[in-house]
């Protein structure tokens, strides 16, 4: 098997909801090519790279190891965990443990490890029951045994514990590759033909690239997108986060009771527009203690004067939110104007304000 080097950063061991995990494992992936162009990607977190060349050429591992210290360094400004040994599976390991094994001792080193290494909970379950604890006592099992036994996975596992396969088949992200061509602006483009049914095009790629080429001129935050959060209100669902920011990792589920049903409004507003609610009579419009209007919209008035006729409302809605510690009190009122304009009102301190706005 080949000596590796492999570097761990647990810090860019998840994305973050910037997507900023990502840019910096790129970052230092491309740091890593200067000093070795055999580096690869394996997952977020985890780089290995071939030893041998590299220390011929700076003058023995401890250089190697201290260039590639100094790179993450500059770059993140924190301390990767390295590690060498012969093959993935052993280089991971040796590299969450921060361990430079000699050569020769990785048979050892392997051997050594908890079963519990081979990522298999039925496995590592079963093998405590037979007694067998660590990978050593594992491998020493019989292939023939192992294949009567266990599954074809497992048999796989096993040569990887015999020191047969040099690493996990799940140890490589088979999507990241793509994923940092995607970061880079080299997503590959299709044909200029496009579907019916919103298929993406040519057209799609090249906007998509041009975003990321704006991105790296001028900063993460230079393109921001719209997203949804949980939240009760629409102005406080809708959010601007960084293009290219990861999805969240699982839908929103709970329940925010209260929440203010659909149509939801098309766009909401980052600041929101004071206004006034006001009835027939020229009187502003309040909201009484028991979630009721006290008459009836029939003018919504700007800050300038200018006023609007009321031809509808829906509402009002109250929402009490965190009354022990916030005693946040709102109501929204959906209004549409006599132009035709639908607005969505929020009274809160005994104040309007235009949070959204419909189609």
């Amino acid at each position: 098997m080949e000596r590796l080097l492999a570097l761990w950063i647990e810090t860019l061991g998840e994305e973050r909801p910037d997507g900023s995990a990502l840019r910096d494992y790129l970052a230092i992936l491309d740091a890593l090519m200067v000093l070795c162009p055999f580096t690869e990607p394996v997952r977020l977190g985890l780089f290995v790279l071939p030893i041998r060349a590299p220390s011929r050429f700076f003058g023995g591992e401890t250089a190697v190891l201290d260039a590639v210290r100094q790179s993450v360094r500059d770059l993140i400004g924190c301390e990767p965990s390295l590690g060498v040994a012969d093959g993935l599976f052993c280089a991971e390991l040796a590299a969450r443990e921060g361990v430079v094994l000699p050569v020769g001792a990785t048979d050892h080193f392997r051997r050594a490890q908890p079963i519990s290494v081979l990522g298999r909970e039925d496995l590592t379950t079963t093998c405590r029951r037979l007694g067998l604890h660590t990978v050593g006592s594992f491998a020493d099992l019989s292939p023939a045994h192992v294949a009567e036994r266990f599954s074809a996975p497992i048999a796989e596992l096993h040569r990887v514990a015999r020191g047969e396969l040099s690493e996990l088949k799940t140890q490589r992200d088979a999507t990241l590759a793509r994923r940092l061509r995607v970061e880079r602006g080299e997503s590959e483009m299709t044909s200029e033909q496009m579907g019916f049914f919103g298929q993406r095009g040519a057209g799609d790629d090249r906007a998509q690239a041009a975003v990321y080429r704006v991105r790296q001129r001028l900063g993460v935050d230079a393109v921001m997108v719209a997203s949804l959060r949980g939240g009760r209100a629409p102005e406080d669902r809708a959010s601007l986060v960084p293009f290219g920011s990861p999805e969240p990792p699982t839908a929103e589920t709970a329940p925010w009771p209260g929440q203010l049903r659909a149509p939801a409004p098309a766009m909401t507003l980052r600041h929101r527009v004071a206004v006034q609610l006001i009835d027939q009579r020229g009187d502003p419009i309040r909201v009484g203690s028991r979630g009721f209007l006290s008459a009836e919209p029939t003018s919504l008035l700007f800050s300038n004067r200018v006023r609007h006729e009321v031809a509808w409302y829906a509402g009002p809605w109250p929402l009490v939110e965190r009354w022990w510690v916030l005693d946040r009190r709102r109501a929204h009122v959906q209004v549409v104007l006599a132009h035709g304009e639908a607005v969505l009102l929020v009274a809160e301190l005994d104040r309007w304000w235009i949070v959204g706005v419909y189609d």
